[in-house]
């Protein structure tokens, strides 16, 4: 496609791939329809009953019945029939679900009037039935056009073509087929959910108010000092430097330091069950989708990373999306990669552990699955110290994980109060949640955490606790003695004289993956 979205025209060009090695009179004698063969046949048949039977006429008949399909295939295949084509894909990019129309173009460039077209472009069957088209007559320099829409519930680049024309004479004995060159791409993304504004902030290490005041050394108007140019405020005048150079010199400006935010994906296929377009998987595509576009609607630096590390999607520095950068761009190739994402071969997060550990600013959003005990102590040391994480689990039932109660790892509760004892903000997601929903309480959640590490409301939505629950940041109530009985928030402190704190299950998660560690190579060899 060329720039400015003209549609290019690409010359009809032959198959002879085939024709070649058979010949031409062979290639023409294939395209022969059922009509054709059927007079061909009839001839023939004709002229040996005529020639059993002695009958002049019957065989004259004879040899028109075949003469006439042949003379027609040799007629069609002389005729050159200088024909070009078209295909404009609007838009070039939907969402899952959405549709996009497809619009085709076929020019007659030659002299000749061509017969009878049946057009037929070739379409992936995710995006429906292959759309064929019969056009009349077209005469001399003129055109048609025609236009069908595909639509796809799955993500991915689905190509298009090669557009395909079949040419036949006026009588319908023979049909032959063409094909062009041109091929497109249609990218379906993940779906998008608007989602509203919750307060959730990935502030720096320091910053204050939400944004951190940073001096920046790159470009003209950053050197120190500058002169003044017209309009710039009297107040900033340095007068040291308007001294020394004779001129009125004005400080360097202050810019601001976007807030940052990583948002990880956990790709591993041992970590989902099911597939197609409810499944949790695709979910958690569609999440993490909606979230690094509404942070990057939001003017923050973003960063994707999957259980296999960090990936390539969008340039700037140590993988963030930085602030130099369009945030329609950089959406734009973030979304194409997550528009091909697929499942990863890897049982583990240690890659994407290694990536977060030691180097995690501001915010951290997490979309997991099904979690073991080691899986979770690492994602629980991923959340830097003083950072902000939030992790949304899929793992229930409800997405096709049947739940085993004799699994000797701890289960999806256990779990999800380890993650929240280290300081996460924990949503449960069940089938069919709405992630604005959810991402409305995350922000709930992170803003009833207490300075210091204060109590808060762990149960928002009653006892079950199936959609979010959060800790204190930074201080261990070991049980979870707070959020019971009463309004939520309040802490009720254990009666009595305080006894030997029971270990948390954190601790009884760090203990099952330690030991799982240590484990001998034979002693997993004999319980296997």
């Amino acid at each position: 496609m060329p720039p400015g979205g003209q549609p290019a025209l690409a010359p009809l060009a032959e198959d002879h791939e085939e024709g070649a090695a058979r010949g031409p009179l062979r290639t023409a004698f294939a395209g022969l329809t059922t009509r054709g063969r059927s007079f061909l046949a009839a001839g023939v048949a004709a002229g040996i009953c005529a020639y059993v039977l002695g009958q002049g006429e019957l065989l004259r008949v004879g040899v028109l019945l075949a003469v006439l399909p042949l003379v027609a295939a040799a007629v069609l295949f002389r005729t050159r029939h200088r024909v070009t084509g078209s295909r404009r894909l609007s838009p070039l990019r939907v969402q899952a679900g959405e549709e996009a129309r497809v619009h085709l173009r076929v020019e007659n460039v030659s002299r000749l009037t061509t017969g009878l077209l049946m057009l037929q472009d070739r379409v992936p069957y995710q995006l429906g039935p292959r759309p064929r088209f019969v056009l009349d007559r077209v005469e001399a320099a003129g055109r048609r056009e025609v236009s069908y829409r595909v639509r796809s519930d799955m993500r991915g680049r689905f190509p298009l073509g090669p557009l395909q024309l079949r040419l036949s004479d006026p009588f319908g004995m023979c049909e032959l087929s063409r094909s062009f060159s041109a091929r497109d791409t249609l990218i379906v993304l993940p779906a998008v959910v608007p989602l509203p504004a919750a307060g959730l902030g990935g502030q720096a290490p320091g910053a204050g108010g939400g944004r951190q005041r940073a001096l920046s050394f790159t470009g003209e108007d950053d050197v120190i000092p500058r002169g003044y140019r017209h309009g710039d405020d009297l107040r900033r005048v340095h007068w040291r430097s308007t001294a020394r150079y004779g001129e009125l010199m004005v400080r360097r400006e202050e810019q601001p330091r976007r807030s940052r935010c990583t948002v990880l994906l956990d790709t591993r296929r041992a970590a989902y069950a099911g597939g197609g377009p409810d499944s949790a998987f695709e979910w958690a595509v569609s999440g993490t989708a909606s979230v690094l576009t509404h942070l990057l609607e939001r003017e923050m630096d973003v960063r994707l990373l999957t259980d296999e590390g960090a990936l390539d999607a969008v340039p700037g520095s140590d993988g963030f999306a930085t602030a130099r950068h369009e945030a329609a761009e950089a959406a734009g190739a973030l979304l194409d990669v997550l528009a091909v994402i697929d499942h990863s071969a890897g049982t583990g997060l240690a890659a994407a552990h290694d990536a977060l550990h030691g180097g995690t600013e501001g915010l951290l959003v997490a979309f997991v699955g099904a979690l073991d005990a080691e899986q979770t102590a690492l994602l629980a040391r991923a959340r830097g110290r003083g950072a902000s994480a939030v992790a949304f689990l899929l793992d229930g039932p409800g997405w096709g994980r049947p739940a085993d109660p004799e699994q000797a790892e701890p289960g999806p509760e256990e779990c999800a109060r380890a993650l929240r004892e280290a300081g996460w903000t924990v949503l449960r997601v069940p089938r069919g949640a709405a992630l604005a929903e959810l991402w409305r309480q995350a922000g709930a959640l992170h803003a009833g955490h207490a300075p210091g590490g204060g109590p808060e409301s762990a149960e928002p939505y009653g006892s079950s606790g199936t959609y979010g629950e959060s800790a204190p940041r930074g201080e261990n109530f070991g049980g979870g003695a707070y959020g019971q009985g009463g309004s939520p928030g309040a802490y009720l402190p254990p009666p009595g004289p305080p006894g030997p704190r029971a270990p948390s299950p954190y601790e009884r998660i760090e203990r099952v993956a330690r030991r799982e560690r240590d484990r001998r190579p034979d002693d997993r060899e004999r319980e296997s």
